[in-house]
């Protein structure tokens, strides 16, 4: 390249960095005066409902001297407990396998340890689709053999479509404080610029039941299903004018 050629060149960028400088810093007053004013709030519903599901976590332990021993009789009882809820209508895919451990047990003599047997423990979840019928399953269950029932839990078989309900009213909730917050500025909400949920883990509603099998009353256990709650929580940001 010439030497003449090279000035005109240097000269050239020389004189585009400033201009390209002045450039973003037009651009950002720009952005500066097309900034809106906004009000951000949050809104929450709380929707209650009649459960029509619940699970029941049904269990049984067998112990002695040998493993094999106390595996087989768990796996007798519990075979047994499978084919009474069979027998009351509840097919194997409503039928989960949650824990099953053989463990050894020991007992401390003079701080020593020896070795008393062996532990086999099953427990299975069993989805009921009617409610009322808990405490039936619950009964037969302990009458089949199992020795422990550790929770019963509720929920809903739409809880989709509820969250869904309990979404939209927290949207109308949130909607409602901004409009509030605009009027009490004297303006008024524009437009929504950002919905964004607060998603929190819905733990179905739980009922402890702790027992161990004992003589089974004639009358039937006694299980109240109460309501679940489906709770939403939503944060809008709205323009005003």
């Amino acid at each position: 390249m010439k030497p003449e050629y090279v000035a005109v060149v240097l000269a050239l960028l020389g004189a585009s960095a400033p201009l390209t400088a002045t450039s973003v810093t037009a651009q950002e007053a720009a952005r500066d005066t097309r900034r809106e004013p906004v009000v951000v709030t949050t809104g929450s519903a709380i929707l209650k409902r009649a459960p029509d599901r619940a699970f029941v976590n049904i269990g049984a332990e067998a112990r002695a001297v040998a493993p094999k021993d106390a595996q087989a009789q768990n796996a007798k009882t519990m075979t047994a407990v499978r084919e009474r809820l069979k027998a009351l209508g509840i097919n194997d895919s409503s039928i989960e396998t949650r824990s099953l451990d053989l463990q050894p047990e020991f007992d401390y003599v003079n701080n020593r340890q020896k070795l008393r047997g062996y532990v086999a423990r099953n427990i299975v979840e069993v989805r009921v689709d009617d409610v009322t019928r808990v405490g039936e399953i619950i009964d037969a269950s302990v009458q089949a053999g199992a020795n422990s029932i550790n929770e019963v839990r509720f929920d809903l078989k739409e809880r989709a479509t509820v969250e869904q309900e309990a979404l939209k009213a927290a949207v109308a909730d949130a909607l409602a404080r901004a409009s509030a917050l605009a009027s009490g500025a004297g303006k008024t909400v524009d437009r929504i610029v950002t919905i964004e949920e607060q998603r929190a883990e819905m733990v179905p509603m739980q009922r402890s039941v702790m027992f161990a099998r004992a003589e089974v009353a004639q009358a039937q256990t006694p299980v109240a299903p109460g309501e679940v709650e489906i709770r939403a929580t939503v944060t809008v940001t709205a323009a005003i004018k």
